[in-house]
């Protein structure tokens, strides 16, 4: 059922318009629910959506794909946009993907607790911190919420907007909580210790793992079309939508 539900959000996010800044959202009910029954569906527009992407495939072990990168590095959010999330939408029956927002940060600890210094600044580093926060607290379904604040012009300006039409059951308090307190330290932390972990060591971003493995010819074909890298990896008996095609020209990094 996420998947098709990630699937709406993502066609809903191309479907609304923006006057002045401002989402114009006239359903009445949030995105989430929108394929909850034919009556919801129809009534918010996305019906022909909602049975389209209802599909399910076949069990197998599903291909992991672990992106390590930076809220506001251009070519990471390329391809979260562009190639990650799209991929996902179509082919959510047979690939996994985390999120570790941290890239090519830097930490220092002082009594236990640790400041980040990251390579765009400081709202770079709240919003690193924004995403470690939704991910903590809404796991998979922070990945339609993500999207909409990476693909919007302001990365951080969109994060509340974004979170209430997406999620609206969680309130933005609850996530500045987070991330303004110990936890979203913490989390923040254990991202930089998985991320210095890395073997090989990471030497940009967007840097990409599949299965846990990072070589530059999985980096170069993840850049150029995940899509056609996860179908031809995937074991099992692959979806139909692995006879189509999602394709992308590789995005810049960014270097340390």
């Amino acid at each position: 059922m996420f998947g098709v539900k990630l699937s709406v959000l993502f066609f809903a996010v191309f479907s609304l318009s923006k006057c002045s800044g401002r989402f114009v959202y006239s359903c009445k009910y949030p995105p989430s629910q929108w394929c909850d029954s034919e009556d919801i569906a129809a009534e918010c527009g996305v019906l022909e959506q909602c049975m389209k992407f209802n599909v399910t495939t076949p069990n197998a072990n599903k291909v992991n794909v672990s992106l390590y990168y930076e809220s506001l590095c251009p070519g990471c959010r390329n391809f979260l946009v562009g190639q990650l999330v799209p991929t996902l939408i179509m082919l959510s029956d047979i690939m996994n993907v985390d999120l570790v927002p941290y890239g090519n940060a830097q930490e220092k600890e002082d009594q236990g607790k640790y400041t980040f210094i990251c390579q765009h600044g400081e709202d770079e580093c709240l919003g690193n911190m924004i995403e470690t926060c939704l991910l903590n607290n809404l796991g998979m379904e922070a990945i339609p919420v993500i999207f909409c604040m990476e693909s919007g012009v302001d990365v951080l300006k969109s994060a509340q907007p974004c979170l209430g039409i997406y999620n609206p059951e969680i309130t933005w308090d609850s996530v500045m909580k987070c991330v303004k307190g110990d936890q979203g330290n913490k989390l923040m932390h254990e991202n930089a210790v998985k991320t210095n972990a890395l073997k090989p060591p990471h030497q940009y971003v967007p840097w990409i793992t599949i299965n846990g493995e990072h070589s530059d010819d999985l980096q170069d074909k993840a850049m150029s079309s995940l899509f056609s890298l996860v179908c031809s990896l995937y074991k099992g008996e692959k979806p139909g939508a692995c006879a189509q095609g999602l394709k992308k020209k590789p995005s810049r990094y960014c270097m340390k």
